[in-house]
């Protein structure tokens, strides 16, 4: 076999998928043995005991057993297999021989199971064709689910779920492994649907009564679900399910590195991805799709799930992506100040007249001086913004909120990503940054936690960066919310602050909270109530008494009664009974339900509560009331007084 032959060989796959599309176009067995006397050879060519007799031979078997098995769709897809020639005919090999003296002996021509073409038919048919086959009843069961997501790529969800749904109806027990992907595509027709509780009763039942590796595919695709929901522990309870019905089941690794990378353990995913990948090198599936994966989760879990969602995944999210790749190459910018007046003070120093100041002095952080500045842009950062105003098409969120339902429509818009594209100030600009993190807690890809690391963390970082950069060497003051021109860096230093906290990173979350206080003592974002329900889970009571002296007649449940914990400990219980005297004039419906051990739970608002209402109070409970129980004594006192 020539050089050139060699660099032309192919694999089975791609030699049936081309001699299906042959058949297909000329349904000519002529023909055909033509086009498998040329291109079958190229397929032997790594095998080098085979001399150019045997290469003939085969090849003609070859082709004469794929003609033989191929469903013709100008026969109802059936098949019209070759007579044996008579001894005396040319031989198909093409040697110029008699069949009697050459190829007869070899025996007879060998069968292919259907299903091996059925596979590579089913992508080159035409919708009616396709129709056509499904309707005839010959389409392998297992190959259904070709079909089906064939349709789901085309936007028909019903008639997926119409063709797969029969699959599952009789005895489970009896579907076995070669169904999974019946299953798989089912469950996607129904998320297409919106059809979440046919969907999760669907995969209960397999759960119950199908084979070990249909449960596993089933505890995999619910585990999938928690995540998404965020209810990790679910999601733990399903893998662990999942993993003792298919032990080795490629899927099963894919969804621990998932749950892994979802909770923020990555040095955990980073091992088990190692783990895995010598389980599966041992299974036999060495490069495998999912062998790939797991190499690239041994360097980063997060970009390795990215990666492996990237064909199906918003090409405008992608754009941002690859800007994203050079944010950490850019210096740090350094930003002008300008001292400015705040009608609202930047800091409360009002406070209850009960505390001797030299015996519980405020803390550095609390500023009652210090003037207030806001941080600008540059000349040239300046003139970037104003340009990336006329082409980001929203404007900032309502006061401290994260995002708006008019974010989500910023992705229909192509101008601004190709701004960020050709502009490489926009790296440098707090203002900017905030609008891209905005329209990327917008997205909805952006629920799955592995996007939101991937994409949202380097813009966080990027401006926290910025900030720390900026406030580092210099009297910074404070940079009060009231401004319009600070709201964007707090804004993304609470987003900061949450994400830290949404991966467990509590020291990073309470540094950031304390940063939060002292850049905007009014405390705009409510940082305060987390952070003095830290101070008292930690035991650090004289920061939680000092925190809530800064907010001494505090809406929020968590500062006010958080301070009569924090003197309750610190052995001052006659101010602590003033302070909670205070408190329940404020907030009086919280005693009742710290001291219960059972309270109905009231009617929950979506966003945020009504100060003094049962909801708030509920709320609190459920943040603090196994700390106030764990204080002796504590609750008894609490009930004496407020009896």
């Amino acid at each position: 076999m020539t050089e050139q032959a060699q660099s032309k060989s192919m694999s089975m796959d791609e030699l049936l998928s081309e001699a299906v599309g042959t058949i297909l176009r000329d349904p000519d067995a002529e023909h055909f043995l033509r086009w498998g006397r040329t291109r079958i050879p190229q397929m032997l060519a790594d095998v080098e005991s085979l001399d150019a007799a045997d290469e003939r031979r085969l090849a003609a078997l070859l082709a004469q057993a794929i003609w033989n098995a191929m469903p013709r769709p100008d026969l109802g897809f059936r098949a019209l297999p070759m007579p044996e020639p008579a001894p005396s005919d040319p031989c198909r090999c093409g040697s110029g021989v008699a069949y009697g003296d050459c190829c007869q002996a070899a025996g007879d021509v060998p069968d292919l199971p259907p299903e091996i073409l059925w596979d590579p038919l089913l992508d080159q048919l035409s919708e009616a064709q396709l129709q056509a086959a499904v309707h005839s009843g010959a389409v392998p069961q297992p190959l259904l689910a070709k079909v089906a997501d064939r349709w789901l790529a085309l936007e028909r969800p019903g008639r997926a779920v119409a063709l797969l749904e029969p699959l599952f109806t009789g005895d489970l027990a009896a579907v076995d492994e070669v169904f999974e992907p019946a299953l798989d595509v089912l469950c996607d027709a129904y998320d297409a649907l919106d059809h979440w509780k046919k969907k999760q009763a669907f995969l209960l039942r397999v759960t119950d009564d199908a084979s070990p590796t249909l449960k596993s595919a089933a505890w995999q695709r619910l585990s999938v679900m928690f995540i998404d929901e965020g209810d990790f522990d679910y999601a733990t309870e399903a893998f662990a399910q999942a993993q003792r019905h298919g032990p080795e089941h490629p899927g099963t690794a894919l969804l621990e590195i998932t749950l892994l990378a979802a909770r923020h353990r990555d040095d955990h995913a980073r091992a088990r991805a190692h783990f895995w990948q010598h389980q599966l090198r041992r299974a036999g599936h060495e490069g495998s799709g999912i062998y790939e994966f797991l190499e690239r989760a041994r360097e980063d879990p997060q970009q390795a799930l990215m990666m492996s969602q990237a064909a199906a995944m918003d090409p405008s999210l992608l754009r941002v992506r690859d800007w994203l790749a050079g944010l950490p190459d850019r210096p740090l910018p350094s930003l002008p100040l300008e001292v400015i007046e705040d009608p609202l003070h930047c800091a409360d120093d009002r406070q209850l007249p009960l505390f001797d100041p030299e015996m519980l002095p405020l803390p550095p952080a609390a500023r009652g001086g210090g003037g207030c500045c806001a941080l600008t842009p540059t000349r040239a950062l300046a003139a970037v913004e104003r340009a990336w105003h006329r082409v980001f098409p929203a404007d900032k969120p309502l006061s401290t909120l994260l995002s708006g339902a008019e974010h989500e429509q910023v992705w229909q818009s192509y101008d601004w990503l190709a701004y960020l594209e050709t502009s490489p100030l926009a790296a440098d600009s707090l203002d900017i940054l905030d609008d891209v993190a905005t329209a990327l807690y917008a997205h909805p890809e952006s629920s799955l936690p592995w996007v939101s690391r991937v994409m949202l963390d380097p813009v966080l970082a990027r401006a926290e960066a910025i900030l720390r950069h900026n406030i580092g060497a210099r009297q910074l003051g404070a940079l009060p919310w009231i401004d319009p021109r600070n709201r964007p860096a707090l804004r993304l230093l609470f987003r900061c602050y949450r994400r830290h906290a949404e991966a467990g990173d509590d020291a990073a979350a309470v540094a950031l909270m304390e940063l939060l206080l002292e850049l905007n003592p009014r405390d705009n974002h409510g940082v305060r109530a987390e952070l003095m329900n830290h101070y008292l889970r930690v035991h650090e009571d004289e920061k939680a008494l000092a925190l809530a002296r800064r907010f001494p007649i505090d809406a929020l449940a968590d500062t006010a009664y958080g301070e009569v914990l924090a003197l309750y400990r610190l052995g001052h219980q006659e101010r602590a009974a003033l302070v909670l005297h205070e408190a329940v004039g404020r907030l009086p419906r919280v005693p009742r339900f710290l001291l219960r051990k059972r309270v109905r739970r009231p009617q929950l608002h979506q966003n945020g509560f009504v100060a003094g209402g049962d909801d708030q109070a509920w709320l609190y409970r459920q943040a603090m009331r196994d700390v106030w129980a764990a204080e002796p004594g504590l609750l008894a006192w609490m009930k004496k007084l407020t009896a």
